[in-house]
């Protein structure tokens, strides 16, 4: 039924990703499927931010970024489910459903720290997730 499964973790709060891990593991082996761990890092946005910071200064970021997802992967999903680190830059929930477009993924995981389905929720990265998504999202409460 699912064959690539999204899964987007903010590597500074990984422990609200725990039961979204075990869960995304356990449906790549139900149905076989890959899974891409995503996490996003916010862009400069606008030239005037851009211009405090060296030229080299995302590439560098980004490349830490990398490193730290892909021991994070090491860590934490075993050997016999495939998965591939995605690493990008800018707005969250836009850059979530612009690499599942891109995959073609068939399912989104994603963490949330929201407590309840109230004012914090709908304001949250998972809630527009869910929103604009055009294939199932399982949203995960840390």
């Amino acid at each position: 039924m699912f064959k690539k499964i999204l899964m987007p973790i903010d590597l500074q709060e990984t422990h609200l990703a725990v039961k979204a891990v075990k869960i995304a593991i356990d449906e790549a082996r139900k149905h076989g499927a890959e899974v891409y761990v995503m996490t996003v890092m916010p862009g400069f946005g606008m030239p005037m931010v851009a211009s405090f910071f060296p030229d080299n200064a995302m590439k560098k970021a980004l490349k830490e970024i990398g490193a730290e997802l892909k021991r994070y992967i090491a860590a934490n999903f075993p050997k016999d489910v495939t998965v591939h680190p995605v690493i990008t830059e800018g707005s969250p929930a836009e850059r979530i459903l612009a690499q599942a477009k891109t995959i073609g993924a068939d399912l989104i995981i994603i963490p949330s720290h929201a407590q309840s389905l109230g004012q914090v929720f709908l304001g949250s990265c998972a809630a527009k997730v869910v929103e604009h998504a055009t294939c199932s999202v399982m949203v995960i409460k840390g």
